[in-house]
């Protein structure tokens, strides 16, 4: 099953990247400016953190749901406490979603003026390089689902044990908040912020 899963992701991150090869690619050919190169980057940044992200998290989801449904099964009464933690992997799509929306509102994609210089040569590369943070360490949400299995699974056997299993569940977690507090701080220092 692990195997399956790293196939996947490098098969995404594989994909992305020929994308965005493909990307440079009509980049030269056409002439584009520096600041449309940069919004091209900033846009396939914006794919990266909330693909690998989002992509991981359904995994860890479907760890988690899987638990919960045999447990909600055999004990209808304990919906509540699965279905929290069930959910908890969904938060590192959340990180990629709020990365992608931030990153564009500083491009000036959603509206309004763009707060970072769109001319620099750094900007959008400095976007994939942000959407690769928050994308790879949003991986942890496969483990993430993984330890909400297994507390799922301890509290079919002892309901008391739900708080305890919340806790060992977020634990894994904070690998995902580091990458978008590092994210966010990068966009901070360009400007994007």
């Amino acid at each position: 099953m692990k195997k399956r899963i790293i196939m996947t992701l490098g098969l995404a991150l594989s994909i992305l990247m020929i994308f965005s090869a493909g990307f440079a690619q009509a980049q030269e050919e056409t002439g584009a400016t520096q600041e449309d190169q940069n919004k091209i980057l900033l846009i396939l940044g914006c794919a990266i953190a909330i693909s690998i992200a989002g992509i991981s998290a359904a995994i860890g989801l479907a760890f988690a749901g899987s638990a919960g449904v045999a447990v909600t099964a055999e004990k209808p009464n304990l919906f509540g406490k699965c279905l929290v933690l069930s959910v908890l992997p969904m938060t590192q799509a959340v990180y990629g979603l709020l990365t992608a929306i931030l990153l564009m509102l500083g491009a000036g994609l959603l509206g309004g003026a763009a707060r970072a210089d769109m001319t620099s040569p750094i900007l959008g590369s400095a976007a994939v390089w942000i959407g690769l943070i928050v994308g790879l360490t949003g991986i942890s949400a496969i483990n993430q689902g993984m330890v909400a299995s297994s507390s799922i699974s301890a509290v079919g056997r002892n309901p008391d044990v739900a708080a305890r299993g919340i806790i060992f569940t977020v634990m894994t977690e904070t690998i995902a908040i580091f990458g978008l507090l590092a994210g966010i701080l990068l966009m901070t220092g360009l400007g994007l912020l």
